[in-house]
């Protein structure tokens, strides 16, 4: 490998937990050329702020992957920025086309992707995924195989989140950290994942009430900042904070301080994961197996099945009793 190999690394999706399930695929490019890796993602993921801390990661670079007119203009700003850095390799972690167009106009010797319709034209790998790989595979499994099969070893298959201590001082909010802290993840993207807001408000005073907890913050997006005023509303406790304005890093401040955290299975919840806090994942209407490279606790209903029902009555499935059951028997047992 040549000292001065430069390689960035691209992945489009705008999801916080989809990027945070590629870390290892992205940590495992960087030690195979032995160097730190430029990521191209979306601003929405906010790479810029929780990355930096990550020694595989030398900086992130945004670019929105949007469609119609701007998919051309985008073409050529990665055309730019590819050719300004003199990238060696450029990764693809999934499959769209437009960054591998960009990295042929730019001469990049070497375009690996997945190779799924339209990018088999632009890659130079010999090995790539069939059509049945991109049906049958989630986006983590994807990544995992393009990697296996160009021969790139995979240490670990876990995504760890490194964020020093020291960059959160300063964050709203303050905590005390004598408390018993617990956080709630009470949204999602997709609202068939959410557990409803009178089995959170249940759960929360199950685990005031027996000491499990002094106070319970409630993480959610600010659009659905009505979720945590549902829950503190009908709560018999006041024993409540809702995040709903923090910003991200404000969010990651909640989560590493909490004993333990319980949510439904979106980002946060993979953020947790990532943070390696205690944290159970409340999965009823989607699959559980995708969770099984985590450090996620799930807890299932009675009689569950390892796929998708996305209707979030569904979510009633899964018990408040359920719930406080599992939960203090983890920490009763840990």
């Amino acid at each position: 490998m040549k000292l001065r190999d430069k390689i960035a690394v691209v992945y489009s999706h705008h999801k916080l937990g989809d990027l945070i399930w590629q870390l290892p695929y992205i940590k495992a490019i960087s030690e195979h050329h032995n160097k730190k890796i430029t990521l191209i993602t979306r601003s929405k993921t906010q790479g810029k702020k929780i990355l930096i801390d990550n020694d595989y990661i030398k900086d992130v670079h945004y670019c929105e992957f949007r469609k119609k007119f701007w998919y051309f203009i985008e073409i050529f700003k990665l055309f730019f920025f590819f050719k300004k850095n003199s990238f060696s390799y450029v990764y693809l972690l999934d499959k769209i086309s437009r960054p591998a167009i960009s990295a042929t106009l730019a001469k990049i010797p070497n375009i690996i992707g997945p190779g799924i319709k339209n990018q088999k034209k632009w890659i130079t790998n010999k090995f790539f995924l069939n059509i049945k790989d991109y049906e049958k595979l989630n986006y983590s499994e994807q990544s995992k195989k393009i990697l296996e099969i160009n021969g790139i070893a995979i240490k670990s298959l876990i995504p760890v989140l490194n964020i020093k201590d020291s960059r959160l001082e300063k964050i709203h909010p303050k905590i005390n950290s004598k408390n018993k802290i617990v956080s709630f993840g009470v949204d999602s993207f997709e609202k068939y994942k959410m557990w409803y807001e009178d089995q959170f408000t249940q759960l929360a005073d199950l685990l005031v009430n027996n000491k499990f907890a002094d106070i319970i913050y409630l993480i959610c997006s600010n659009e659905n900042s009505h979720v945590a005023q549902n829950i503190i509303r009908m709560s018999k406790n006041k024993n409540f904070y809702n995040c709903s304005s923090l910003d991200l890093l404000g969010v990651i401040k909640v989560i590493k301080k909490s004993n333990f955290y319980v949510g439904n299975n979106s980002g946060p919840l993979n953020l947790a994961s990532a943070l390696k806090v205690k944290c159970f994942g409340l999965i009823a209407n989607d699959k559980v197996s995708e969770l099984k490279n985590s450090n996620i606790i799930p807890i299932l209903p009675d009689f569950y099945k390892n796929e998708f029902y996305r209707h979030r009555e569904g979510m009633r499935r899964l018990s408040v009793a359920k719930v406080y059951k599992t939960i203090k028997n983890k920490l009763i047992n840990t």
